[in-house]
């Protein structure tokens, strides 16, 4: 999986661990080995322009999602195909104003907004109740077996 992690936001990120975030999630939701990914680290002014010119909104926001190839998630015993799953653009200084009140660090909204991203590339949505919980559901997943990699716990025996 070929994932390039570009930090433009002048945030100290760890871009290292967010690329392995980003294989660890695409390997999760069985995406091709050959599946090609960019998240932009973008600082509060660029993101705000993003989220003008793509969602009509005004000001930062904290993650957008801008999909290329319309790749789904692959199936257990089926090989998914390969291509360019999209861009994401999240802004690290947002990501810090939100973490308080979410009730954990910086990294941990980062990590979060960039799951959520890549969720948001492969389809998932949450605009009705049905889909919040769905995707809420994958990412929340993803996020605890990425932690017990972490800690190397097996997610398979957690």
């Amino acid at each position: 999986m070929n994932v390039d992690v570009l930090n433009e936001s002048g945030a100290d990120v760890d871009v290292v661990a967010l690329t392995r975030l980003c294989r660890f999630t695409m390997r999760r939701m069985r995406l091709h080995p050959a599946t090609e990914l960019t998240l932009r680290l973008v600082d509060p002014e660029t993101i705000a322009v993003l989220n003008k010119q793509w969602m009509d909104k005004d000001g930062p926001t904290d993650v957008l999602s801008f999909p290329m190839d319309e790749l789904t998630p692959g199936r257990e015993g089926e090989e998914s195909p390969e291509g360019y799953l999209g861009d994401i653009a999240l802004c690290p200084q947002v990501a810090e104003q939100q973490a308080p009140a979410a009730g954990h660090t910086t990294q941990d909204e980062v990590n979060l907004l960039t799951v959520h991203g890549i969720l948001h590339l492969l389809g998932y949505d949450h605009a009705e109740p049905a889909e919040h919980k769905e995707m809420f559901g994958i990412q929340g997943r993803v996020l605890l077996e990425w932690q017990q990699a972490a800690e190397g716990v097996d997610p398979e025996s957690a």
